[in-house]
């Protein structure tokens, strides 16, 4: 890897995020402000890359921007206790498996709706489409 002047395309091949995303990143400060060229272009070095791909990390485990803020300030706080880190973990983990029992309800309400009708005939006597109607009317 290179050191420094690196521009945000190549960022952007080095970590698989996009331009548009970088800069969302960077709008939304969690990537900190970068040196500038001659020509005004953003100029990134490896510590941006590491930077970047702790964020794309956080992401892919689904963890919000705020939660990504604060361990970013925790990472770079290394006398910081350890334990606000594993309860923010934990905090997502109960928060991910509330949402997998909210899945796990849609699922069961979607093949209900599914086995309620045989999808043979016509629209006009089709179950699903009744089932969805009398919901949205209970609904509203």
């Amino acid at each position: 890897m290179r050191n420094s002047d690196m521009k945000i395309g190549e960022l952007s091949t080095l970590t698989g995020c996009s331009v548009q995303t970088i800069r969302y990143y960077e709008k939304e400060h969690l990537l900190p402000k970068t040196q500038r060229s001659e020509g005004n272009f953003r100029l990134y070095d490896d510590a941006s890359v590491e930077h970047l791909l702790f964020i794309k990390r956080c992401r892919s485990l689904d963890l919000s921007l705020s939660e990504i803020r604060q361990l970013l300030e925790l990472r770079y706080s290394p006398n910081a206790p350890c334990d606000e880190v594993s309860h923010m973990l934990s905090s997502h983990i109960n928060h991910v498996r509330a949402r997998i029992e909210e899945l796990i309800n849609l699922e069961d309400q979607l093949a209900s709706l599914l086995h309620s009708c045989p999808s043979q005939g016509t629209v006009k006597k089709c179950e699903i489409l009744k089932n969805l109607t009398a919901t949205q009317k209970i609904m509203s």
